[in-house]
């Protein structure tokens, strides 16, 4: 209950009171007048003291000042170092003190294993910020979805569902996720008009952010009209876009390799083509000789004509753009049976970077082999972090654990900023206008966001898209006796 209503309460108590003591004195003791006045001034003045007392230290409180009931005065600015940065002010809360962080993954089903591990971090991150009081006078809290569908695996209409229910919770300010692209396609209009962040720590899809002849996604691939009804950028993604590791690929074989002329296949796909595409640009523009360039489609099986044109073009390098299933596999095994290809290297990006494509091809037989990926081993991550997941969660880290956590912090940090530029945060979870208000500005901090985490430093470029384009090069090797992919090094697209 409001203090002001106890106080007024409480004063026409002692005027009641007072009232009856002298109508009691007066008319049953029959007093003089004198004593009677006096009861009755007596009982005036403690009235005037009751309410005194509540009202006088606000009247002259200066503005500013820290009183959870001031009349007028200005939010209060308090300080508070925050790890290796200048202290950084925060105000007085003037809406809710719990603001939601929400997710959408797939965390049960055939997907679990993925999706569950960053759950995981993104609750570790989010407790983390809560026990150090990382948003002064706010405390966060974990709104977690999962888009598995009634086929046990991810589902996009699953996933728009879950977005909608999280936008009708005004005090979620932003999303992190999902994990797959095609679930994002779904997605993005949706949080777009709402409008709500959404961020992803695994989305590589080109087409969700560009629409370049060299990225693949133009004609019938240009999504951005649809995914940004609006016009306007409120998805965000730190994982490296699958063109990136085409670029990446060609540097490391022209320079640091020496090859000079490559000969690309594709598997006639979205992500095949845009591998290539990408390969053939970098590696022209680097100087590199290009032997020839064939898109076959992703059921052929039988190699032997290919791969025959192939060696007659006698390239030091073949690239392949697509996965292990639509023609990695069967082409890195089939060149074992053509003269001259024997002892080519064979080089692709993430979709042949599997156990299955290690496994089945073997350390030891025929030339190198190469693979690129955009994300990092967990074993290269940094041991506190490996150490912190263990202890909460009593195993290891997933692949793309270190991409959620960072998600999550980055969206508390932009949180924070929006805070402490003026936003308010909405007044309850009913509270509808107030919450597009709040998250456009969470959104704007975002736009400006620069963060050292896990995964490195992190920021946006005007599409969305991490500034941090560092892809991870690979060789097929024996690793602890069994055939593996060994980490070689990383290289940062420009």
């Amino acid at each position: 209950m409001d203090p002001l209503v106890l106080v007024i309460a409480a004063a026409l108590i002692v005027l009641v009171v007072g009232g009856v003591v002298a109508t009691m004195r007066y008319r049953y003791t029959r007093p003089n007048t004198a004593s009677v006045r006096m009861i009755a001034i007596l009982t005036v003045v403690l009235a005037v003291l009751t309410v005194g007392v509540y009202a006088l230290p606000r009247v002259t409180a200066s503005p500013g000042s820290n009183s959870p009931l001031g009349f007028g005065g200005s939010p209060t600015v308090a300080h508070s170092p925050i790890a290796g940065r200048s202290p950084t002010p925060t105000r007085t809360p003037s809406g809710s003190t719990v603001i939601k962080i929400g997710s959408d993954l797939p965390v049960s089903g055939g997907d679990a294993s993925v999706g569950l591990p960053i759950q995981n971090a993104i609750h570790l991150a989010i407790d983390e910020a809560n026990a150090n009081h990382s948003i002064p006078g706010y405390t966060l809290m974990f709104a977690p979805r999962d888009d598995v569908g009634p086929s046990g695996v991810h589902d996009p209409a699953v996933g728009s569902q879950n977005v909608t229910a999280l936008i009708g919770d005004a005090l979620v300010a932003g999303i992190v996720g999902p994990f797959n692209s095609s679930v994002s396609k779904a997605e993005m209009p949706i949080t777009n008009q709402a409008p709500i962040a959404l961020i992803s720590p695994s989305n590589t899809t080109p087409c969700l952010t560009k629409n370049t002849p060299l990225s693949g996604c133009t004609g019938v691939n240009d999504l951005l009209a649809s995914l940004r009804p609006t016009g306007t950028i409120n998805y965000f993604r730190i994982a490296v876009t699958d063109d990136n590791q085409a670029i990446a690929a060609a540097n490391y074989l022209f320079t640091t390799l020496s090859y000079r002329k490559a000969y690309v296949i594709d598997d006639a796909e979205s992500y095949g083509i845009g591998l290539a595409n990408n390969f053939i640009q970098e590696w022209q523009t680097n100087g590199g000789s290009l032997a020839g360039h064939d898109s076959l489609p992703s059921t052929t099986t039988n190699f032997s004509t290919e791969l025959a044109k192939v060696a007659a073009a006698k390239p030091d390098v073949i690239y392949f753009g697509g996965i292990d299933a639509t023609g990695g596999t069967a082409i890195r095994q089939q060149m074992l049976q053509v003269q001259g290809l024997q002892n080519t290297p064979f080089v692709g990006g993430d979709g042949i970077y599997t156990s299955t494509f290690a496994t089945t091809i073997g350390a030891n037989n025929g030339g190198p082999v190469y693979s690129t990926t955009a994300f990092l081993d967990v074993t290269k991550l940094p041991q506190d972090f490996i150490s912190r997941y263990q202890n909460a969660y009593g195993q290891q880290p997933g692949t793309y654990s270190a991409y959620g956590y960072d998600c999550a912090n980055i969206l508390i940090q932009a949180i924070k900023t929006a805070l402490a530029n003026g936003a308010n945060t909405p007044a309850d979870s009913a509270d509808a206008a107030g919450a597009p208000v709040f998250r456009q500005a969470v959104i704007q901090a975002l736009k400006q966001i620069s963060y050292n985490g896990v995964t490195g430093h992190q920021s946006f470029d005007a599409n969305g898209d991490t500034t941090a384009k560092n892809i991870l090069v690979y060789q097929l090797a024996n690793v602890n006796g069994q055939p593996s992919w060994k980490f070689i090094t990383t290289v940062a697209v420009k």
